[in-house]
């Protein structure tokens, strides 16, 4: 039986492609796109994310959640994704419509439905939907399968703060609560995504796969503008799309079971994945985090679902 996800995102260019990959795997069955404001503010995240959904040629229903944090202003990132979140390429306006239901409320209504420990929850963007449904129903977290998301960086440090990566910073307090949830947690933290860079090669190769292929070369193209000037690389981190990788295929990673906290209360510390790596505390272990990623056989997963496409 396909493994029944909710994928929480805030789209982003990297987003767009988890969410392609997500639809052309027959393996997983999408419940839903619950979107969060994050990388742009909520009204453009929900927007595009049903233009992702049409451009895969489903039907998945699009929820749109919170617009700000648990607890603080809303930080977005149009300094990599530009403007709409979704730079590169235009998109038609979606005529897939936004559900009615708030996406908190999905969330919990769904959990509560389907059989405890058959949903996993895959946020790819700040964790401020899933905090708040944690929140307003204690009774749904045990029936979480896993939680699966991308975030956080140990070795590599952070790519919005030199301590914190940007989904965890945007809302540390909502990061710190499913963090601590006691349902098992897999971290695909910048540790794993920085070595999962494009090449000029696999663009190519995308942009000869019809018109799917063509936008996520247009994406790319735009995204990885940002990461050759900051880090001198020779691509774009594809970050979210680990996030199903993992699910698809998990021998494609390695990592450890380690305790990870958030840090709330630092000015310059702020949004840190405080990740005991070396076990040199006692604090018990609460996540799975990734720390390497055989980054052939993921494009090829990639290439492969999206000619599916």
């Amino acid at each position: 039986m396909a493994q029944k996800i909710i994928i929480d995102t805030d789209p982003g260019q990297d987003d767009a492609v988890a969410i392609l990959l997500a639809l052309a795997s027959p393996e997983l069955e999408v419940l839903g796109l619950t979107a969060v404001a994050g990388n742009v503010p909520l009204d453009l995240t929900q927007r595009n994310a049903r233009q992702v959904v049409e451009l895969a040629g489903r039907d998945t229903p699009v929820y749109a959640g919170c617009d700000a944090p648990l607890a603080r202003p809303l930080v977005t990132a149009e300094h990599v994704h530009g403007k709409t979140g979704l730079d590169g390429i235009t998109l038609p306006e979606p005529k897939l419509p936004l559900q009615e239901q708030h996406a908190v409320d999905f969330i919990i209504d769904t959990l509560r439905r389907e059989p405890a420990g058959s949903v996993t929850l895959c946020p790819l963007g700040p964790l401020t939907n899933i905090a708040t449904a944690f929140r307003r129903a204690p009774d749904i977290v045990g029936r979480v399968q896993r939680i699966v998301l991308m975030g956080g960086g140990y070795f590599e440090g952070g790519n919005i703060t030199p301590a914190a990566e940007f989904n965890i910073y945007v809302d540390p307090e909502a990061a710190a609560e499913v963090f601590g949830c006691g349902r098992p947690v897999t971290v695909l933290p910048l540790d794993a995504t920085h070595k999962a860079l494009t090449s000029k090669e696999w663009i190519a190769t995308m942009r000869d796969m019809g018109r799917i292929g063509e936008v996520v070369a247009s994406w790319t193209d735009f995204f990885e503008r940002f990461d050759v000037a900051k880090y001198g690389s020779q691509g774009a981190p594809l970050h979210d799309p680990c996030v199903i990788a993992w699910l698809l295929k998990p021998e494609l990673f390695s990592g450890r079971e380690i305790n990870v906290e958030i840090e709330t209360g630092s000015d310059l510390t702020l949004g840190m994945t405080v990740a005991d790596w070396w076990g040199v505390t006692d604090r018990p272990k609460n996540a799975l985090f990734i720390g390497d990623v055989d980054r052939d056989g993921f494009f090829d997963l990639l290439t492969e679902r999206i000619g599916r496409l």
